[in-house]
């Protein structure tokens, strides 16, 4: 697993500079090296042994595609990008189910995350355009699901590297929700990118037997 998380801290290091720089070419080449990264250590910790770590894959193609996407500053293919996600939260929070969760604990966590999500959601509203507002609310309660199903894998016996890998991936989010509709610039991606891709090297770890 070692060398292709590896390929993960090489292609954000560049990535980090291209967003600095405002590098586009080499943003558009660093990010995709660093996505791969974490689908290979997926694959080398034994992804394809156990129905969680093939869920836990599929998640992670899924984000692979929707990194790619969130490439482009256009609508279009940020509402791919924004399925795309939605789609791989969808299969983390499957995948999490096959792993084995508490239900009485999820759902104490989602009673709880309601909370914040609501916040987020009403914080967002004025500036995200019309077309895009459904899209994004359903991207909230999906996330919402993802981290509570998380929270609820610990009252199974699961790692706490789920928990850790949900948590930051629903934080890096939060940067990316700032960057794209409320206020751009290089540091929601300098705390935002090391969350996420930390998130998908931590989620990617787990399928290890």
């Amino acid at each position: 697993m070692l060398p292709w998380m590896l390929v993960t801290a090489a292609g954000l290091i560049g990535l980090l500079a291209a967003e600095a720089r405002g590098g586009r070419r080499l943003a558009f080449l660093c990010k995709p090296l660093a996505s791969t990264g974490f689908v290979g250590t997926a694959v080398a910790a034994g992804a394809w042994a156990t129905p969680y770590g093939r869920a836990v894959l599929v998640a992670l193609v899924l984000s692979w595609i929707g990194d790619v996407l969130l490439l482009s500053k256009r609508s279009g293919p940020f509402l791919g990008g924004l399925a795309s996600f939605l789609l791989g939260h969808v299969a983390f929070g499957i995948a999490f189910v096959l792993r084995g969760t508490a239900p009485l604990r999820a759902l104490a966590a989602l009673a709880i995350l309601i909370v914040p999500a609501l916040f987020v959601e009403r914080r967002l509203r004025p500036h995200v355009p019309a077309n895009m507002k459904t899209p994004v609310r359903a991207y909230i309660v999906v996330i919402t699901g993802m981290l509570a199903l998380a929270v609820g894998t610990q009252g199974t016996g699961a790692t706490v590297l789920i928990l850790a890998g949900a948590l930051a991936f629903y934080l890096s989010d939060l940067s990316v929700a700032r960057d794209r509709f409320v206020r751009a610039g290089f540091v929601n991606r300098l705390w935002g990118l090391p969350l996420y891709y930390g998130a998908q090297l931590l989620l990617a770890a787990t399928v290890a037997r």
